[in-house]
């Protein structure tokens, strides 16, 4: 169900600035399964896949870091995190799929004229190379990753370089993502915010509520109609 928490009109969005991880696309199993490769490469147990799902969305040092139990170690993250990236490359597409409704949704989008956009926290490279894979290319003007900017989401830096490049501006934009990472991206950059219930960390739009709520990919194009 679309569900309005601050009310304003969708008719005068133009732009829209996507999260890629919980949103665009299911990658939980790929990251769970890469997280805990690479902790038994380092002879550590596994963790719970819920565990690593909870971890994910503030990119990719951050999530092997937590996986790790943030240690004081920074030669052992480093190689973690170097084993984690060298894994996940091979087999970022064994179980990552698009969710069901999102090219529907994104075809309307792109037919009403809107432009769209992709800014993860996700390497770059994996994030094109993921897009690209899941034919989700010709609906994105830009993907930009976790390292494309000096400075990963919640600061402003990547949406606001979107802002720039599409010459739109702040009041007729908005960021849609899964998490409390993607809301506070949006009120960092003056952008309303659209937050999605079936990601990877609903529990976090609680504690910074989005302008609108969406419990289903599909209503993704509801919300415009």
């Amino acid at each position: 169900m679309v569900k309005f928490l601050r009310q304003f009109d969708p008719a005068k969005i133009k732009f829209l600035i996507f999260d890629l991880d919980g949103t665009l696309i299911d990658s939980r199993l790929d990251l769970i399964h890469s997280i805990n490769a690479m902790l038994r490469h380092l002879g550590r147990p596994k963790l719970p896949g819920e565990v690593v799902a909870s971890y994910v969305g503030d990119g990719a040092p951050m999530l092997v870091r937590r996986a790790l139990g943030d240690p004081d170690d920074e030669k052992l993250v480093q190689e973690a995190l170097e084993f984690f990236l060298a894994y996940y490359r091979i087999h970022k597409l064994d179980f990552t799929h698009v969710y069901p409704g999102i090219k529907e949704s994104l075809s309307v989008l792109h037919t009403s004229g809107r432009k769209m956009a992709v800014l993860s926290n996700k390497p770059v490279h994996p994030s094109r190379a993921i897009v690209g894979a899941l034919g989700l290319g010709e609906f994105f003007v830009k993907v930009y990753g976790g390292n494309s900017f000096p400075t990963k989401k919640p600061d402003p830096q990547g949406a606001k370089a979107l802002l720039h490049e599409s010459g739109h501006h702040a009041n007729e934009t908005l960021i849609i993502g899964d998490s409390s990472v993607d809301v506070l991206t949006a009120r960092n950059s003056g952008i309303r915010a659209c937050g999605v219930t079936y990601g990877f960390a609903p529990h976090t739009l609680q504690e910074a509520p989005p302008d609108v709520l969406l419990d289903e990919p599909g209503e993704l194009k509801e919300l415009f109609r």
